[in-house]
């Protein structure tokens, strides 16, 4: 992420907690973080992870949707979040064997609709950028696929992943010699 984008979520962590009347104490304890981690990433001295990030606005007890909202990256609302295969983080549950859980991302659904789709794009597959009225999570199963928004793209193998706010115009490409497929699911949000 940008310096613009961290700078602006950290002030709003920071105005949030401050709104709920909970001490820097209390919202590491509810996010399982340090004091420390919090305090840092209130003053923008430290990037957090996307689940540590998760974790705190979860604890602030505010909507993932509603938090990212307006949240300017030079001129766009919502940052292109791109996870990388080996970035994804193991746990476990009880009771299990032979089980590996990774952690991808994780996104509040409450008071929205959720679509799941398969898509493959042939090596030469073409379409011009289009805008969804979704936040967008893509998943790499197998292919190169280059992720273009407005000038800028991105290269995507298999096993990564991105998030970003469909609003913005994109395409994707495949970027490789033979058929590419992601899992891509749609966060619709209800109107109220």
């Amino acid at each position: 992420m940008e310096d613009d984008v961290l700078i602006q979520i950290s002030n709003r962590i920071k105005e949030r907690r401050r709104e709920k009347n909970i001490t820097v104490q209390e919202l590491a304890i509810r996010a399982n973080v340090s004091k420390g981690l919090i305090s840092q990433i209130e003053n923008s001295r430290t990037v957090p992870s996307l689940i540590v990030l998760i974790d705190i606005i979860k604890a602030l007890e505010v909507d993932l949707n509603v938090f990212f909202k307006d949240i300017q990256h030079q001129g766009q609302e919502f940052p292109v979040l791109i996870r990388r295969r080996e970035d994804y983080q193991y746990f476990e549950k009880e009771d299990t064997e032979g089980f590996s859980y990774k952690r991808i991302f994780t996104q509040s659904i409450k008071k929205s609709t959720v679509d799941i789709v398969l898509l493959e794009l042939e090596p030469n597959a073409q379409r011009p950028q289009i805008q969804t009225e979704a936040y967008e999570f893509k998943y790499i199963i197998s292919g190169e696929i280059t992720y273009e928004f407005g000038e800028r793209s991105y290269a995507l193998k298999d096993g990564d992943s991105m998030l970003f706010d469909g609003r913005m115009a994109h395409t994707p490409k495949n970027s490789g010699n033979t058929k590419a497929s992601m899992l891509v699911i749609y966060f619709f949000e209800e109107n109220n």
